[in-house]
């Protein structure tokens, strides 16, 4: 018998997860291209972030690790301090966020606006690292309280694997096509690890590429090193469960190049979407460049531009040597939301086909 709970995750499962894939298509060096992007900043907070925070939170009462009541508290650049806010407020649970001060003034206010607690963090008291210790010293304090951990926890990679991996395969496989690659920023490593793995497991000539700021390779010296402008990824270290062995080439992006890919896909096809959102799009046509343009190459329009209204995506950016966006001429864009209604199991294609819980949005 259904509790109340599980009746209120099913309906919040309602609102995060079976989002559009955007096909875009753009020329680019004289040649029509399309590249497949997962529209994430259409979930209840308006980030990928909620697929994780909800699974997370699913999986924490089932194991009994997460009680009615109990203060949820976690660790943030902003996106997942949204969602842990939004979808723990809606279960009924105090929230409690630790988050490096420098972060858009945007994301403290939506935070504070849904009901959370939120301890800004300096750099003179650790940053990022800083936040992670303070949050872990709180929950050790307080006992009767739930630490989500989304850094070292592999529910957050399960979060992805059985939900934004499966229908964007399906997605394709109704359009019948095959992703050839795979890339997506890494803020926890979750949406690239889980996503990849799922894509991986249905055929090894799948690419899974993790993309970095070109001003803070982090991924590739193994430690912090410079600043950038691209908020939610590339933090002060790198995930527990992140295995960069897993996966394919880092790809690179300037911070500027995804200030203008993201500012050209707002002004002129109506997308607001983040800064992480530009930098995965210019790092998918990068891997296209390396293969072929009729690879087809699916990305993640991470969060919405909502949170950066303050920051330099309402700037003028100044153009640089190396950057792709200025040679993209957006034409236009398609939406497909083909996928299975159920978002749980995912059987073998001929009994899912067979089987009529289909919605159709084409």
């Amino acid at each position: 018998m259904k509790t109340e709970t599980d009746c209120r995750f099913q309906s919040l499962s309602h609102l995060v997860g079976n989002t559009p894939l955007l096909e875009i298509s753009f020329e680019f060096k004289g040649s029509r291209r399309r590249l497949f992007v997962k529209a994430e900043h259409m979930n209840m907070t308006g980030s990928i972030k909620d697929r994780m925070a909800l699974h997370i939170l699913k999986r924490a009462y089932e194991k009994g690790k997460l009680r009615k009541g109990q203060t949820i508290i976690e660790a943030t650049s902003g996106n997942t301090g949204i969602s842990f806010a939004g979808i723990g407020r809606a279960l009924g649970h105090p929230v409690t966020i630790f988050m490096p001060d420098w972060m858009s003034r945007e994301r403290v206010a939506l935070i504070e606006s849904l009901g959370a607690v939120i301890r800004p963090v300096t750099r003179q008291e650790g940053g990022f690292l800083g936040s992670i210790e303070m949050a872990e010293k709180l929950a050790q304090e307080n006992p009767d309280s739930f630490l989500p951990c989304q850094f070292s926890n592999k529910d957050n990679i399960e979060a992805h694997a059985e939900t934004t991996g499966p229908e964007l395969w399906w997605q394709l496989h109704f359009m019948q096509l095959k992703p050839d690659a795979f890339v997506a920023g890494v803020g926890t490593g979750g949406s690239i690890m889980g996503v990849g793995s799922f894509l991986k497991a249905q055929s090894e000539d799948i690419k899974a590429h993790p993309m970095e700021p070109a001003e803070s390779p982090t991924l590739r010296t193994g430690h912090k090193i410079g600043q950038h402008r691209i908020q939610g990824i590339s933090d002060e270290f790198i995930p527990s469960i992140l295995d960069l062995d897993f996966l394919d080439e880092i790809i690179d992006v300037h911070d500027g190049d995804a200030i203008i890919m993201a500012q050209k896909l707002a002004a002129q096809l109506g997308l607001a979407v983040g800064i992480s959102s530009g930098a995965n799009f210019i790092a998918a046509l990068k891997v296209q460049e390396r293969m072929s343009p009729e690879t087809i190459v699916v990305t993640l329009f991470a969060d919405s531009n909502k949170k950066y209204l303050s920051t330099d995506l309402l700037r003028k950016e100044p153009v640089r040597d190396g950057y792709l966006a200025p040679e993209i001429e957006l034409l236009g864009f398609d939406s497909h939301k083909r996928v299975c209604n159920t978002c749980c199991d995912y059987p073998d294609c001929n009994q899912m086909l067979a089987q009529p819980r289909f919605a159709s949005s084409n």
